[in-house]
């Protein structure tokens, strides 16, 4: 049978329709899947984990701080089964569902000062962690992929690779430099050899669902502040930014670079040079950090942990011209309130609201019956905001 030869021209007006019927298939399946995306993120916020130390935990002392967290990990991978509590909240009485991410706010490794129980090595707490809160970590964001973990550095991090202004035991710079790599992957990763933390600042953010995420060390001192100003340069000025740092919004004093002498680190002035910033006086610090926040408005939320005790509250700066929606959480192994009562043992979740532009956020205390901990976790506090600009 003679087979029909197509022209040249009738060939490529079949090439053109085969291109456009492939791109209009694409582009409909790009525009349903923008329509059927969720307009919610989710994401759990915990700190101060303090590998090395230990506490007394259901009904045992001198509980390694290696089991408690893995235990409250546990209860985090429980937690997306559960329903939220009818609280009047973001999905207030629904599943709890996909958790996007997990933040950690520092303070890996306790500070390794020399005492009658020497605390245990930076490395080895780097290790730990990465088991239980890395390897171990099984929640799923909304694409069903495995939640990212991100981590910003504490003090005590800091303070392993820098020095203390009492004895210290050995200097190990392991947490932070692994925090360093985790968060900034460097093309080549920092060693101990190569990592100096007066350059290598960890510094990042990263955009989801429509809002910016920032991850500092410490505090927004001046140098962090310099960043954030060319970060925040691309985005536009509607665009809800949350800042997750170790240290409070008011700053801690004894962070900052010593004003006196040598400006070292030494038992007599008692700072910790983890800061920038040359000490001067508290309200002068903390100024510095609120004039920025009213020149960016979109700066709505600010977590943190250092403190060691659950609150949600605004923070309005010396001369109270903000308002800063801040978000202080517990630690499982200092807690203020959880330590002598391991009942109020708790972590954060954030649920969010790109569309509505509300965020709430809820206590989850995990260890609320220590005797039946199958039950799992109970709901403590919540509080529901309006991410708007000021």
């Amino acid at each position: 049978m003679r087979q029909r030869q197509l022209n040249p021209d009738t060939i490529t007006r079949m090439r053109r329709t085969l291109i456009l019927l492939v791109f209009l298939g694409l582009a409909t399946t790009f525009l349903l899947g923008q329509a059927g995306r969720p307009t919610q993120l989710q994401f759990i916020f915990t700190s101060d984990p303090h590998y090395g130390l230990t506490r007394s935990f259901r009904g045992e002392t001198n509980v390694s701080a290696h089991v408690v967290n893995a235990v409250m990990v546990a209860q985090m991978n429980m937690l997306a089964s559960e329903t939220f509590p009818a609280d009047g909240g973001l999905r207030a009485s629904q599943p709890v569902g996909a958790i996007d991410f997990v933040v950690e706010g520092g303070d890996i490794a306790n500070r390794a000062e020399a005492a009658e129980i020497p605390i245990q090595a930076s490395s080895k707490s780097w290790a730990e962690f990465k088991t239980d809160y890395i390897d171990e970590l099984t929640l799923q964001d909304s694409m069903g992929k495995r939640s990212p973990v991100y981590v910003v550095p504490g003090n005590h991090d800091a303070s392993n690779a820098v020095g203390y202004y009492k004895p210290m035991v050995t200097l190990d710079k392991t947490s932070l430099i692994e925090i360093f790599n985790l968060m900034m992957k460097p093309r080549v990763p920092k060693t101990p050899d190569t990592f100096d933390y007066v350059r290598d600042r960890m510094l990042v953010s990263h955009d989801l669902g429509g809002i910016h995420f920032v991850f500092i060390t410490l505090w927004p001192d001046s140098r962090v502040r310099t960043w954030l100003e060319t970060d925040l340069e691309r985005l536009s000025g509607s665009t809800p930014v949350f800042i997750f740092a170790h240290v409070f919004p008011d700053g801690d004093p004894k962070h900052f670079r010593n004003p006196n002498g040598k400006h070292d680190i030494n038992p007599e002035d008692q700072y910790e040079n983890l800061l920038d910033d040359t000490f001067t006086d508290v309200a002068s610090q903390q100024k510095g950090w609120e004039d920025f926040v009213r020149d960016h408005p979109n700066i709505t939320a600010y977590f943190h942990g250092h403190s060691n005790w659950n609150q949600f509250y605004d923070w309005t700066g010396p001369n109270h011209t903000v308002v800063l929606h801040s978000f202080r959480v517990d630690s499982p192994m200092k807690g203020k309130f959880s330590n002598p009562d391991e009942s109020k043992l708790s972590f954060q979740i954030a649920t969010v609201d790109k569309a509505l532009r509300t965020m709430t956020v809820r206590e989850v205390l995990w260890n609320a019956d220590a005797q039946h901990p199958e039950k799992g976790s109970a709901w403590g506090a919540s509080t529901t905001v309006a991410l708007f600009q000021r």
